[in-house]
């Protein structure tokens, strides 16, 4: 596997080596060829795959900008969306849905003889299928002009810091970037270093650490389901994902300022939220804008009145939950945070001034009722991460209902020292970058404090590291 530390490291060195002392056009060949290399390390079976939606995805494109007939612009669009959609919902959702179908006639009386396929999930395919989506879009309603090179669009397809597990690089944020040549910038490659140095700490030392504890708690190695046994595995669940994805996405946006582009901000800080809103604000940004402006908004949004409003919200964030996976737990969890801001829509609507109710991320705050609010919505968060990390309702239903027995043993004290050891220090680093506004730790001090930093995290990534066996849990998407 490419993304195992070492060999990326040594892939994205020589990359950047090579890459920079070519001219534009051949740095965007060869960076197009180094992204396939690297995808067809992955799985090659796929490549092929990826290619012909690319192809396909570009011409199409095309074909909506230059014509005048809507019928023409309409069945280009429908063709480019049917064929991602279509690749997805086989590799993705066909054994999903045919043993869903099968089990509902069965609760009825009817007994449907069915068989599933040996259906493997190309790598990032629900990543670049959002991706090529916003783009077709933006381009049938003019909100963008299609890329005027095939090499140009396959490159902001494929580039391959986000290829496998995002951020969902919006269409008129990078694809600029990749038409047009970019220049070294020392501070900006300097960011870059310090970004991905975060990213391993996050993922290595935090989520790792804490996927050893999650892992037990809900593979039954902890005891049986108890109070203790909950909250350690919640707990860890909640910084294990929260770490290894924020982890990934400051490596991805590292990797690409080193090439001289800049992703947009993933994740601010989610577990300091004050309400659900805020927190699809703060986490998996590129995600949530992307249910928001080409989902949500699609279906009305707010424009039709209150019940539309709510059935919208609803449809969102269930179809965000079956985006996760294949799996109706994962349909429970986009539940839980549909019924959630649904709630919280309507208690704005009855509260005046009630917090959360402006459409953007609030100045810190540091009051006590902040703090609860925020530690209201971190346990309800909390909630919700058990059906998205149990593999089944059962499973999911025995963890949560441990929280009514109590038990004890030496143990647990020792796994929540170790779970506090583990998420403390990026519960500080998140807490600082609040309070100083900041992408990343000290990101405004002086050359030699952030050197000293992150050599800091550096060496800790090498002493805590956690077991070199967790992949990144966003890999599986």
């Amino acid at each position: 596997m490419l993304f195992d530390t070492p060999a990326y490291i040594v892939f994205l060195t020589a990359v950047v080596i090579l890459y920079w002392r070519l001219a534009w056009r051949a740095q965007n060949v060869f960076l197009l060829v180094a992204s396939y290399f690297f995808y067809a390390w992955w799985d090659w079976r796929f490549l092929g795959l990826i290619l012909l939606s690319t192809v396909v995805d570009y011409y199409c494109s095309h074909i909506v900008d230059r014509s005048q007939d809507a019928l023409k612009r309409k069945a280009a669009l429908t063709l480019s969306v049917v064929l991602n959609l279509a690749f997805l919902g086989v590799f993705k959702y066909f054994n999903f849905f045919i043993d869903s179908f099968a089990s509902l006639m069965k609760t009825i009386g009817v007994d449907v003889p069915h068989s599933t396929l040996r259906i493997l999930l190309p790598p990032g395919i629900s990543f670049y299928t959002f991706q090529a989506l916003a783009y077709i879009v933006d381009v049938y309603f003019r909100r963008l002009k299609p890329a005027s090179s095939l090499v140009d669009y396959a490159l902001f397809i494929s580039l391959f810091p986000h290829l496998i597990a995002g951020p969902i690089q919006r269409p008129s944020h990078l694809l600029p970037q990749v038409q047009k040549p970019r220049l070294f910038d020392s501070s900006k490659f300097f960011d870059g270093l310090q970004l991905i140095i975060s990213g391993l700490f996050r993922k290595v030392v935090v989520a790792d650490n804490c996927a050893l504890l999650a892992n037990a708690a809900f593979n039954g190695a902890l005891g049986e389901p108890s109070l203790p046994v909950v909250a350690i595995g919640v707990y860890a669940f909640a910084w294990q994902i929260y770490g290894d994805f924020s982890g990934y996405s400051d490596i991805a946006r590292g990797s690409a300022q080193l090439l001289g582009f800049h992703f947009m901000v993933n994740f601010r800080q989610p577990y300091l939220s004050q309400s659900l809103q805020e927190f699809w604000r703060r986490w998996h940004i590129s995600l949530s804008t992307w249910l928001r402006d080409y989902l949500y908004i699609s279906l009305g949004g707010s424009r039709y009145g209150e019940r539309k409003t709510y059935r919208n919200l609803m449809l969102t964030m269930l179809i965000g939950g079956l985006w996760h996976g294949a799996n109706w737990t994962f349909v429970v969890w986009g539940a839980i945070h549909g019924v959630g801001l649904a709630i919280e829509r309507f208690l704005r609507s009855v509260v005046p001034g009630l917090q959360g109710s402006e459409d953007r991320i609030p100045s810190y705050d540091a009051s006590l009722q902040a703090w609860f609010r925020r530690v209201f919505v971190f346990h309800l968060v909390c909630l919700s991460w058990i059906f998205f990390r149990a593999p089944s309702f059962g499973d999911a239903f025995s963890f949560l209902g441990g929280v009514g027995r109590f038990a004890w043993v030496p143990e647990y004290a020792t796994a929540l020292v170790f779970l506090a050891a583990a998420a403390l220090p990026m519960f500080c680093i998140d807490y600082l970058n609040e309070r100083r506004g900041e992408e990343y730790v000290l990101a405004r001090t002086s050359y030699p404090t952030r050197i000293a930093v992150g050599m800091s995290l550096l060496v800790a990534t090498l002493l805590f590291a956690g077991s070199s066996t967790n992949a990144f849990i966003y890999f599986q998407f």
